[in-house]
C-alpha cells in the first residue's frame, strides 16, 4: 500500500508540478532530472566495478602468484 505510486498519484504529482513550475519550465526540469539519474547510475556502476576489482585483487595471494610464475618458468625451461 505505502511506497507504491499508482496512476492517480502520478497524475496528481504532475498537476502540482505544472502549477508550481509552469508549462515552460517543466520540460527543462524533466531533462535535468533525467540527466541526474543517468549520471547517478553511471557513477554507482563505476563504484561497484571498482569495489569488485578491489575485492578480487585482495583475494589474490602474492605468494601463490609468485609460485605459479616460478612453476611456469620451470615448465618452460623443461620444454626447451
Amino acid at each position: 500500500m505505502f511506497g507504491r505510486i499508482g496512476p492517480m498519484e502520478l497524475i496528481l504529482i504532475l498537476v502540482i508540478a505544472l502549477v508550481i513550475f509552469g508549462p515552460k519550465k517543466l520540460p527543462e526540469i524533466g531533462k535535468a532530472l533525467g540527466n541526474a539519474i543517468r549520471e547517478f547510475k553511471k557513477h554507482s556502476s563505476k563504484i561497484t566495478e571498482d569495489l569488485e576489482n578491489a575485492v578480487e585483487g585482495a583475494n589474490e595471494d602474492p605468494k601463490i602468484e609468485t609460485a605459479k610464475k616460478a612453476q611456469d618458468e620451470t615448465d618452460a625451461k623443461k620444454k626447451s
